[in-house]
């Protein structure tokens, strides 16, 4: 297995280590890998920021067709705003440019 000697961690970050080995019961060394690895992840999202993440991937493929089209039914109601609450929805915010304000609802 490789070995790498992390020098110049500095008191913050060997604080932070030691305060994650001491809550999880694990070692500095193990404590140092989860933070890495942690890290490398980030940096991989963010390297394919068009992709929203890994988080929900065990429940793909889990509804049948019709439980999907039932889901998707369901939300039909809900998806379609009136004209008014649209407008008004629009006036009350502080980042609302007129242009939003004069956009259309959905039908």
């Amino acid at each position: 297995m490789d070995q790498l000697t992390v020098t110049g961690l500095g008191n913050e970050l060997y604080a932070t280590l030691d305060k994650l080995a001491k809550s999880e019961g694990i070692s500095l060394n193990e404590a140092a890998l989860k933070l890495l690895r942690s890290g490398a992840a980030s940096a991989e999202v963010r390297e394919h920021s068009d992709k929203v993440g890994s988080s929900f991937d065990h429940l793909i493929g889990l509804w049948t067709d019709q439980e999907a089209d039932e889901f998707d039914a369901a939300l039909q109601d809900v998806e379609i705003i009136g004209e008014s609450i649209w407008q008004c929805l629009f006036q009350q915010t502080t980042y609302g440019s007129p242009h939003m304000r004069s956009r259309q609802a959905p039908i």
